[in-house]
C-alpha cells in the first residue's frame, strides 16, 4: 500500500467515532464531549476522557484514535510545562496551537489519526481546530467527530454570539445530547468544561443534566 492509500484509509478513521464541541464566550470558552469509545461497531468503554487540562486555562478535546490522542496531550501538557519553567509564563493558547500544529505536520505522510480542539482563555476566549494534518483555524465554536454535523445544527440554532458561558454552556451540553441520539458512535453522558479567567473547571454531571433536560 502506497502512502496516498494509507492517508486515505486513515482520513476515513476519522469520520467515526464520537463528538466534541467548542464555543468562544465573553467570559471564556466552553468544551464539551461524550464519554463512549468505539471500535468499529463494538462499543470498547463507556466512560473515557476526551476534554482534558493541557494548563491552568488551556484545555483540548480529543476525537479519532486513542493512542494518537492520549500521546498528543501528554505532548502538548510537558511542552507547556516547560515554556513556564524556561520563562516564567504561562504559554499562550494560540502558541499551544500552533505548536502542536506543527508537530502534527512534521509527519504529515504517516499523520496522527485525530481532530483536536485546543481553547483557552488569555486576554479573551479562544479556540483553534486542528486537523490530522496540521492545518489550523481559529473559530468562533467548533465541533469535531462523526455527530458533528447533527451538533452544527444545535450550534448555529442556539449559540449567542458574545454571550457569557452561562448562556451558551446549554447550548454544548445539548449539542453532544442530540448527537448521542443520531450518532451511534455517540454516547453514554455529557462531559462539560469551562475555561476562564479563574481557570479551568469541570461542570458537575447533575449539573449538566439540568442543562440538556430545560
Amino acid at each position: 500500500m502506497d502512502n496516498e492509500a494509507i492517508l486515505q484509509e486513515k482520513m476515513k478513521a476519522l469520520k467515526t467515532g464520537t463528538t466534541t464541541v467548542g464555543l468562544t464566550c465573553s467570559d471564556g470558552v466552553i468544551l464539551a464531549s461524550d464519554r463512549r469509545a468505539t471500535m468499529g461497531y463494538f462499543i470498547a468503554s463507556k466512560d473515557v476522557q476526551k476534554v482534558f487540562q493541557i494548563d491552568d486555562k488551556i484545555g483540548m478535546t480529543v476525537a479519532g484514535s486513542v493512542a494518537d490522542a492520549q500521546f498528543l496531550v501528554r505532548l502538548l501538557q510537558a511542552e507547556c510545562r516547560l515554556y513556564r519553567l524556561r520563562h516564567g509564563k504561562p504559554m499562550s493558547t494560540k502558541n499551544a496551537a500552533q505548536l502542536l500544529a506543527n508537530m502534527m505536520f512534521q509527519v504529515k505522510y504517516f499523520p496522527y489519526w485525530v481532530q483536536l480542539i485546543v481553547a483557552g482563555y488569555d486576554e479573551k476566549a479562544e479556540i483553534y481546530s486542528l486537523d490530522p494534518l496540521g492545518g489550523v483555524t481559529e473559530e468562533k465554536y467548533t465541533s469535531t467527530g462523526s455527530g458533528s454535523p447533527v451538533a452544527y445544527g444545535v450550534i448555529e440554532e442556539g449559540y449567542k454570539t458574545g454571550g457569557a458561558i452561562k448562556d451558551n454552556a446549554p447550548v454544548a451540553a445539548k449539542a453532544i445530547a442530540m448527537a448521542m441520539r443520531r450518532d451511534a458512535a455517540t454516547g453514554e453522558y455529557v462531559d462539560v468544561v469551562t475555561i476562564t479567567k479563574s481557570g479551568f473547571k469541570r461542570l458537575e454531571k447533575s449539573e449538566v443534566v439540568k442543562m440538556v433536560e430545560n
